[in-house]
């Protein structure tokens, strides 16, 4: 049986070396973690990384953090959560078509927003405007994964995590069909939501958008993957066309002003949101004050916030801040007195 399963894991590795492109990154010839584990029999070294992540506290935290829409309560909304399964799925099929890792891909996109605040971007701005350094999502995930879980990932992972962001050079072409993954789930999905809001309409998006990638979301989804691969097959670089990128990040820009900005319908809660952060992150640090070195406070109430769901930071905010009627030790006494009664 032992050698059973040493054959799976060698299988596994060389069916990539055997049929992955020649850029693909492969899982035998890893980089490595910072501390050394015993070899598992069965999974490859980038599949044990997405089980790690898959079973972190921090990923299942991801269903009640705000993607756009604030604490949503129509199941259709998404979440951090479903934003992150629509990047892992758009990037594997990417993966696929170019012959590289899906693992990789997979484990990248799972871990890429363990990081985010609650309340998405508005979350992430308060503390940036708090925090002495300011606050980067990207960074927080990598934190999460190598501090305060201490999944011990792959360099490779890891990377993908940290350049996720635009403005980032990854290392690995699979870290680059991420990068890409993440824009175009959040485009797509975002304007889906916001039609279902009753925001915007259709109609409303930018006409040459419309012309290049149509107004139907699996029409343009699917545009946007095929420019990638069929730009990037055969090379050294994953990347949208030209052409594409053009319209891909018109169409971003325009989101950014008939959504993402404060002034959009979908942001008329922020500034509730933003006050709900402010006030911990005082409260937070003043707690601690007595108790802690002073050097210390600022990363501990920001790894703290940060890793709060929208509904425990607004339990929490309420606890501290919203008066409460006096609790009298009573309970449920007069239910025993209406038992002795009868």
């Amino acid at each position: 049986m032992e050698k059973l399963k040493d054959t799976i894991k060698n299988k596994l590795e060389q069916r990539e070396i055997d049929n992955l492109s020649e850029f693909a990154t492969k899982s035998r010839f890893t980089q490595g973690r910072k501390k050394p584990i015993a070899p598992c029999d069965m999974r490859t070294e980038f599949q044990r990384d997405r089980d790690r992540i898959l079973h972190s506290k921090a990923f299942r935290r991801l269903k009640h953090k705000t993607q756009v829409f604030l604490s949503p309560f129509d199941d259709h909304f998404r979440t951090r959560l479903t934003h992150t399964l629509e990047v892992s799925q758009i990037g594997r099929t990417i993966a696929r078509a170019l012959d590289l890792n899906e693992d990789l891909v997979e484990a990248i996109s799972l871990g890429h927003d363990l990081g985010h605040t609650p309340f998405g971007h508005c979350g992430e701005g308060v503390l940036n405007e708090l925090v002495k350094g300011g606050f980067h999502h990207n960074i927080q995930s990598v934190r999460v994964v190598e501090v305060l879980e201490d999944l011990n990932l792959c360099r490779e992972t890891v990377d993908g995590i940290l350049t996720h962001t635009w403005g980032y050079s990854p290392k690995t072409p699979e870290a680059q069909v991420v990068q890409l993954a993440d824009k175009i789930a959040y485009i797509n999905h975002d304007i889906e939501d916001s039609i279902r809001a009753g925001i915007i309409a259709e109609t409303d998006l930018p006409k040459e958008c419309i012309k290049y990638f149509s107004s139907v979301q699996s029409k343009r989804l699917e545009k946007m993957i095929n420019e990638i691969i069929l730009n990037s097959t055969g090379k050294p670089v994953v990347s949208m066309s030209e052409e594409g990128w053009h319209y891909t990040t018109l169409l971003r820009q325009w989101m950014f002003e008939n959504v993402y900005e404060d002034a959009s319908p979908a942001k008329l809660e922020e500034k509730k949101a933003k006050n709900v952060i402010r006030e911990l992150f005082f409260l937070y640090c003043d707690m601690l004050k007595p108790v802690c070195e002073e050097s210390k406070i600022e990363r501990i109430v920001t790894d703290y916030i940060s890793g709060m769901t929208d509904r425990y930071a607004v339990e929490k905010f309420k606890e501290n801040f919203i008066p409460r009627g006096f609790q009298s030790g009573a309970k449920e006494d007069y239910l025993f007195k209406l038992a002795k009664i009868y």
